[in-house]
């Protein structure tokens, strides 16, 4: 008799424990989905998910400097000279392998082929890969680009080729929309 009350005693402190434990889950998971739920991007920043840009006034060796979900992109329209520089340079030579073009899958070599849609248009987030500055056109051993807080330097093609950044300038999704617009996102 004193065994089957134990075991009924264990059955039905197992119960509690585990229904103890499931209001447990479900309460910390109530607690948690605010927290979590506001990690999500604001309408604003949806809204902005997605930018044309018209580039029928940029002329040839000129750049603007459009925002795209806060973030400064560098639109390029290159000269002969520049593009015959970029694709002149082997890939093995390159601190960074990679293209990091959205457009492309992610083990795309960093060709300068891989870096474009149109050879004289170059598209990149206009952010230095190692701590975030915005480079400086135009300066550098490259032609490219110089981040003038720690020397990074970037090529025509927006590809690191010396200093501290990990990594070539990203990217960013984007298309032509007809010969004078660039739709970004």
């Amino acid at each position: 008799m004193a065994s089957t009350i134990a075991a009924d005693q264990s059955t039905r402190r197992d119960f509690l424990y585990i229904a103890t434990g499931a209001v447990a889950a479900v309460g910390v998971a109530g607690a948690a989905w605010p927290l979590i739920d506001q990690m999500n991007p604001s309408a604003s920043v949806l809204a902005l998910s997605s930018t044309e840009i018209d580039i029928s006034s940029i002329q040839e060796g000129q750049q603007i400097v459009a925002m795209w979900q806060s973030k400064p992109v560098f639109i390029r329209k290159r000269t002969a000279k520049e593009i015959a520089e970029a694709k002149a340079v082997p890939v093995a030579s390159l601190p960074d392998p990679l293209a990091r073009n959205a457009n492309l899958p992610d083990s795309a070599p960093a060709t300068d082929a891989n870096r474009e849609i149109k050879p004289e248009w170059l598209v990149v987030v206009g952010i230095c890969t190692h701590l975030g500055c915005i480079p400086l056109f135009g300066e550098g051993d490259y032609g490219g680009y110089l981040c003038p807080c720690h020397g990074s330097q970037y090529d025509t093609a927006g590809r690191i080729r010396r200093g501290p950044a990990p990594q070539n300038l990203p990217i960013p999704p984007y298309a032509f929309e007809g010969a004078t617009k660039i739709k970004i996102g």
